[in-house]
């Protein structure tokens, strides 16, 4: 056999065996609950060969267990504040929809986002007015949580200036503080498992996790010298305005979903942003506000603590047809190894 020859066959061979390799070292995924990928097993891309990786910077294996198209995928476990269900700025958010919007509310001010007959989710604005404004300029300081019988909040901590290596999130369950240790990857878990909290960055970011119902990416920044020259915020000296990012995905909506957030998910919803406005602002602070944030009083509430989805009242929309990458929906799903 010639030199030449040999050379192909063995370039030939590395490929195999490269290929073989991706293949066995990734994980698969699957669907443990009904609908259109369940229980197939799923492999994970070379680019994301696990749901689990060990860099917190690395994209993770996904599937979108309600979409029609059954494949694995990578998706960032952190905040995307481009995709549908962000809410990131002051405050800017992404509905169900797709629409880009803006809710302002009030400075020092709780505002539902998500209410639903299983599910509550509050945020409480934090902000400031200049001189001659005509309104607060505001950010999302802190999430309150309602499912079932019990409470959940995540919050920024004031910072007066911002230090990447100091961690700007305090967490509590039912009322205490809940320290989860700083690192990735840290997780913490309800003792009934129907909540799971987890790092995604060593500081700063978690992901809460109520299986079968959401799922939160949260991230802590501040608001930059940047940011401040560009909007003119006249931020003082002595508070960064440490605020969270924050991205939804729901899992099986009712129809009677609501919220400044929550009501983009209404089959039948008709954004009032208008289009090729710049910076559509949309009001309904009197229909929103809350008294606290781990309450679900407003005008408009759904939640109750023994809310039961019934048949007529789920779903709210079709999630299979939204980008499962960044989109608000997700499946929940099971690890296999090989």
């Amino acid at each position: 056999m010639s030199i030449l020859s040999r050379s192909c066959l063995l370039i030939i061979l590395l490929i195999f065996v490269s290929g073989v390799s991706v293949q066995v070292n990734g994980e698969t995924v699957t669907c443990n609950r009904p609908g259109p990928c369940f229980l197939r097993r799923l492999s994970c891309p070379s680019e994301c060969p696990t749901v689990y990786p060990s860099d917190p910077q690395a994209k993770v294996c996904y599937v979108n267990c309600n979409s029609p198209i059954c494949r694995a995928e990578c998706r960032n476990r952190k905040p995307n504040c481009n995709g549908p269900g962000a809410a990131c700025l002051d405050p800017r958010f992404i509905g169900g929809d797709g629409i880009v919007f803006y809710f302002h509310g009030k400075s020092n001010e709780h505002f539902s986002l998500v209410s639903d007959l299983n599910l509550q989710i509050n945020a409480r604005f934090i902000g400031l007015r200049p001189a001659g404004r005509p309104r607060d300029y505001t950010w999302i300081q802190a999430l309150g949580l309602l499912f079932d019988s019990h409470a959940v909040s995540v919050e920024a901590t004031k910072a007066m200036t911002w230090d990447d290596e100091v961690d700007h999130l305090k967490l509590s369950y039912e009322g205490k503080e809940l320290l989860i240790p700083e690192g990735y990857p840290s997780l913490w878990k309800s003792p009934e498992n129907d909540l799971k909290i987890e790092r995604t960055s060593s500081k700063n970011s978690v992901l809460i996790t109520v299986p079968e119902v959401a799922e939160i990416s949260v991230n802590v920044v501040p608001v930059t010298k940047e940011d401040d020259r560009i909007h003119n915020y006249q931020i003082p000296s002595g508070d960064c305005f440490a605020h969270l990012e924050v991205q939804f995905r729901f899992y099986g909506l009712s129809s009677k979903i609501e919220g400044v957030l929550g009501r983009t998910y209404q089959e039948d919803f008709k954004n009032p942003a208008k289009p090729g406005v710049a910076m559509p602002v949309v009001g309904g602070e009197d229909k929103y506000r809350v008294t606290s944030l781990l309450s679900a009083d407003c005008a408009s509430c759904n939640f109750s603590p023994s809310g039961v989805l019934k048949q007529e009242d789920s779903p709210a929309m079709n999630y299979g047809t939204l980008d499962c990458t960044s989109g608000p929906n997700g499946g929940n799903g099971i690890v296999c190894r090989k």
